[in-house]
């Protein structure tokens, strides 16, 4: 840290935890589609091997809060029958969610596990979710693609919000 520099704040840690978090649940559920694993079981490979640990290049991975993943992630398979229909009616007519990019599909599944289960805020879910969607397509047009079912799926799941 460079002389005068302030320490980063325990809100803004704790935001960058929720953030990881997140982030972890979308690659989780993708693993568990790609594998077939049990959620128990991705679920204690990523505390046990990803949050906060150093990568091969040397990068640190953030640590993330271990709570708000496994309840993601949890919640994401209890509801995903209404989730993947929410999501259904989110997509465009005659592109269900079985035909989109399973990195996609986990993502919906992560952010309506949040919408149905959570007290998050629905912006809050939108706004971090957009950002994942950006982390795993920086250069495609995903990132409003997931701004707009997610916006959709908000309003059918918490109408009171907007």
């Amino acid at each position: 840290m460079s002389q005068g520099a302030k320490p980063p704040k325990k809100v803004d840690q704790k935001r960058q935890m929720r953030s990881a978090s997140r982030l972890y649940a979308v690659q989780a559920l993708f693993q568990m589609e790609q594998s077939g694993q049990s959620v128990d079981k991705v679920a204690v490979e990523f505390l046990d091997h990803r949050f906060g640990l150093a990568q091969e290049d040397g990068a640190e991975l953030v640590e993330g809060d271990a709570d708000l993943f496994r309840r993601i992630t949890e919640e994401a398979v209890n509801w995903q029958a209404k989730i993947d229909q929410m999501t259904d009616r989110g997509l465009v007519a005659k592109w269900p969610i079985a035909r989109i990019d399973p990195t996609l599909r986990a993502l919906f599944r992560a952010a309506g596990a949040e919408l149905v289960a959570t007290e998050t805020p629905p912006k809050v879910v939108i706004n971090e979710y957009v950002d994942v969607a950006r982390a795993f397509f920086p250069e495609g047009k995903e990132a409003s693609f997931v701004n707009a079912v997610l916006d959709h799926m908000a309003r059918e799941a918490r109408p009171e919000a907007f």
